[in-house]
């Protein structure tokens, strides 16, 4: 859905300029003659109100003169610099929770034209740690927002809970010779539940960057549902030349690219960087109030991502 409204705001920007380019050139000079017209053939002593209406701009003119200016700011801003986007499950629970509100930094992995996302200027590449929003690969239309957890040429492997990389040579030649156990260190547990069942709170490291995740110790790993890459073992990925491997940090409660395979360059939209709001949905105990009504907000939740 945030494609097809990227590509209307794109497409009524462009049809307001048009509209304020057509009076600017041909529209406004006609209406000029026509005062000019009426003032030659009255003597010089036509009313003024009905000069006001000879020269009167049609509403829509006026309607997309007005909007124009707001539309190009809103249009840039969205495309190239930030775009808001609403986080809608648990899947990268507890570094994001229902109802907070991110930006995302779209100029993070190049700079794409906001309709058909052809790379215009490249600026990076996704790290090993970032959270990055994509086009889910196997539907277009929706959003997906995952953590970066193998590069190309990584080799991936996730067993019993467990998370190993084998970076690629190309990007770190001095070590990558053996596959690594990403350390992970017990927080808490309990302070987040699924279906009554106590989550572990659990520190890991990524590359440079540090974060927690949420464990089920009683869930299995779904394995047999694992995205089964030619040559390799169950559970283990190599990650191609311009693709990503993406994981949600709620580990048991994340389709990801364990379950459907790689995310490609050209389906990155942008990096995580900021939650400007974060609200608290009602949850079913005001019977009467609808579920997508906030009913407190998160202060402390607001700020810069990791």
């Amino acid at each position: 859905m945030a494609g097809y409204f990227a590509i209307f705001l794109v497409v009524v920007t462009l049809i307001c300029g048009f509209v304020w380019l057509l009076d600017a050139k041909l529209w406004a000079p006609a209406r000029k003659k026509r005062v000019a017209h009426a003032q030659a053939a009255a003597g010089g002593n036509i009313p003024t109100a009905d000069l006001d209406k000879l020269a009167e701009q049609p509403v829509l003119v006026e309607t997309a003169q007005s909007i124009f200016p707001i539309l190009a700011l809103i249009t840039i801003f969205r495309s190239f610099l930030f775009e808001p986007f609403q986080i809608p499950s648990g899947s990268m629970m507890p570094t994001m929770l229902v109802g907070d509100f991110i930006l995302v930094q779209k100029y993070a992995y190049g700079v794409h034209d906001p309709v058909w996302r052809k790379e215009l200027i490249t600026t990076g590449a996704p790290e090993r740690g970032d959270i990055a929003v994509f086009k889910f690969p196997l539907d277009e239309r929706l959003d997906y927002i995952k953590r970066v957890v193998g590069t190309p040429g990584d080799r991936v492997i996730y067993k019993n809970k467990q998370l190993f990389i084998q970076p690629s040579c190309k990007t770190n030649p001095t070590n990558c010779d053996k596959l690594t156990r990403v350390n992970l260190s017990k927080e808490a547990e309990g302070e987040f539940e699924s279906m009554g069942i106590p989550l572990i709170t659990a520190k890991e490291q990524l590359g440079e960057v540090e974060h927690n995740i949420l464990i089920n110790p009683a869930y299995p790993d779904m394995a047999e549902r694992f995205y089964s890459q030619p040559g390799t073992r169950k559970g283990e990925w190599i990650v191609p030349e311009g693709y990503y491997f993406m994981m949600g940090d709620n580990r048991d409660n994340s389709t990801d690219s364990r379950f459907w395979g790689f995310v490609s360059e050209d389906q990155l939209v942008g990096k995580a960087v900021f939650i400007w709001m974060s609200f608290v949905f009602n949850d079913g105990q005001i019977s009467w109030l609808p579920d997508f009504v906030p009913v407190d907000i998160r202060f402390s939740r607001l700020g810069t991502v990791q």
